[in-house]
């Protein structure tokens, strides 16, 4: 991974069971154009977000899907994917290993949600300014992107260990037409 410049650094923008945490990259804020990213599918082609072109994104961001919060929260989204329209896609974003959020999924019997890795590059952390300096895993956060690549939501959870706000997300997700 290459450094990152101080300016992108976030200092205490996080915290993980009450320790302070560092971000790296800026924040995305609702109203900007969604960044392009690369990562990985559970069978190790590369994904974009231009991959879903002319698709609603929901981005869910985890630490790790082997973790309580992050397995619940996945599972959430799972479960509220089944309400969605068909031109709604949510994808889960961790650093996990391909096979890992493979096992998980078959495991846990996830068929609504794309789970992603962005352990090779961190490009999908750098983009969207939720790579923990410290750990080198994700922050907690939702993001929803219309077929636009507009961002409409962004949800950084200022406690790694919290849930996010499903509800807001999904009230969010339905204004979007």
């Amino acid at each position: 991974m290459q450094l990152m410049a101080k300016e992108t650094e976030r200092k205490n923008a996080v915290t993980f069971k009450g320790n302070p945490l560092t971000l790296l990259g800026e924040e995305v804020k609702t109203g900007m154009r969604a960044p392009e990213f690369e990562v990985l599918a559970n069978d190790l082609t590369p994904v974009k977000l231009a991959n879903y072109a002319n698709k609603i994104k929901v981005i869910s961001v985890v630490p790790s899907l082997d973790t309580p919060i992050c397995d619940a929260q996945t599972r959430k989204f799972n479960e509220a994917a089944a309400g969605f329209s068909t031109d709604t896609v949510v994808l889960t974003i961790s650093m996990d290993l391909p096979f890992a959020q493979a096992r998980w999924c078959g495991a846990a019997g996830i068929k609504n949600v794309v789970t992603l890795s962005d352990h090779k590059s961190a490009s999908f952390g750098l983009g969207y300014g939720t790579l923990i300096s410290e750990l080198r895993l994700l922050s907690r956060a939702i993001f929803i992107v219309d077929k636009d690549n507009v961002v409409r939501y962004a949800e950084y959870v200022p406690e790694v260990a919290s849930h996010p706000d499903y509800d807001r997300a999904i009230e969010a997700l339905k204004k979007i037409k």
